[in-house]
């Protein structure tokens, strides 16, 4: 009689992954329904949310990398949390001149989603990174569209971002999904 092994249990990481993942998901749809709700309204709640994004992306970066080893073990999250607060002071300081901050926010885009591909390269075996390999792609992509459209003569809406939300925060949730049902296929053999 053959011996089946007993399937793998999750550990620790694997679920603060899941977790995280469906975390940064949520904030981020949070965050794109709150600026499409405002912005119409009201300039300076928009103005603060949008200041608000990459000011999470360094929470979020600063509280996964000590959950996964700390920021010295993770040099592109340390770099992402640095480079997201230089963000928020560039942004505070570029308000209200919208192609200003667009241009900000592109170069931010660029750097973090760069960033986040490489510590999804790093996670690889821990699975479901190629969603945030895709997103880091698609979110320096997004940021060299961001640089050009804010050297355009005409004014972008406060609004540009969302659409790059919404997408980092699908690309969040499949990976939360796709570790959610690996890790069930694991329990399971």
């Amino acid at each position: 009689m053959d011996h089946v092994p007993a399937p793998a249990p999750l550990t620790r990481q694997d679920n603060w992954l899941k977790r995280y993942y469906f975390m940064r998901a949520t904030v981020s749809f949070a965050w794109v329904a709150a600026m499409l709700a405002l912005a119409p309204r009201s300039a300076s709640a928009a103005a603060v949310l949008l200041v608000c994004y990459p000011a999470w992306d360094a929470l979020a970066n600063f509280a996964d990398s000590r959950r996964s080893g700390e920021l010295a073990a993770s040099r592109t999250q340390l770099l992402n949390v640095i480079v997201s607060i230089a963000v928020v002071l560039a942004l505070i300081m570029t308000l209200p001149d919208m192609n200003r901050v667009l241009g900000v926010f592109g170069v931010w885009a660029i750097l973090s989603g760069l960033l986040q591909l490489g510590t999804a390269l790093r996670r690889w075996k821990a699975g479901a990174q190629w969603a945030m390999v895709l997103s880091g792609a698609q979110s320096a992509l997004a940021g060299t569209f961001f640089i050009l459209q804010a050297r355009g003569p005409a004014v972008p809406p406060i609004t540009t971002v969302v659409g790059y939300a919404g997408f980092g925060a699908f690309y969040f949730l499949v990976s939360a999904v796709a570790l959610s049902i690996s890790g069930r296929r694991r329990q399971h053999g």
